[in-house]
């Protein structure tokens, strides 16, 4: 299945090649507050994170988190797709961009991207977001692509709380 593509933001799957710009995307204030520390200290660490989430991902349901890159410079911003939870009976949207490019509208750009193609290519008729109960960037994002908001939950007894949110079409 292609990947998605905007006027300004090109999709990649990740590989190991890819540790270095894990390793400081998954080590910046706004993932350890949002998402939480993973443990990724190390480029070995942030290739195994590759390995095991979204390699992993792509092989068991054709899909997962991406590399983000700019167009126009090459650069990459942020990780975007989907992502199969247990607990959810559908896939949810997971994005997370470097501090540096805040403000410029990518998360939502990406996030689209990714709605539309879940809907039109995968044919799903419901994406779930879950965000920490206090981002409210990310809560922004989600109400820009008609996201509703449904309930406080905390998947695992050692988890924290998430806010839930869906999107039907």
């Amino acid at each position: 299945m292609p990947l998605p593509q905007t006027a300004r933001l090109r999709f990649e799957t990740l590989s190991v090649v890819d540790a270095p710009f894990i390793l400081e995307l998954v080590n910046e204030p706004g993932w350890l507050k949002h998402i939480g520390d993973r443990q990724i200290h190390s480029l070995d660490a942030a290739a195994s994170y590759i390995r095991n989430g979204p390699m992993a991902s792509y092989a068991q349901h054709g899909f997962g988190l991406d590399r983000v890159t700019r167009i126009d410079t090459g650069e990459a911003v942020g990780l975007c797709g989907l992502l199969q939870r247990d607990y959810l009976d559908a896939p949810d949207i997971g994005y997370a961009f470097l501090q540096r490019h805040g403000g410029n509208g990518f998360a939502t750009e990406a996030a689209h991207a990714v709605l539309a193609q879940a809907h039109q290519q995968l044919g799903l008729r419901r994406v779930y977001a879950l965000t920490s109960l206090d981002n409210a960037a990310s809560i922004r994002v989600l109400d820009h692509c008609g996201f509703v908001f449904h309930e406080v939950i905390q998947p695992t007894p050692t988890s924290p709380p998430s806010r839930l949110f869906s999107r039907r079409w």
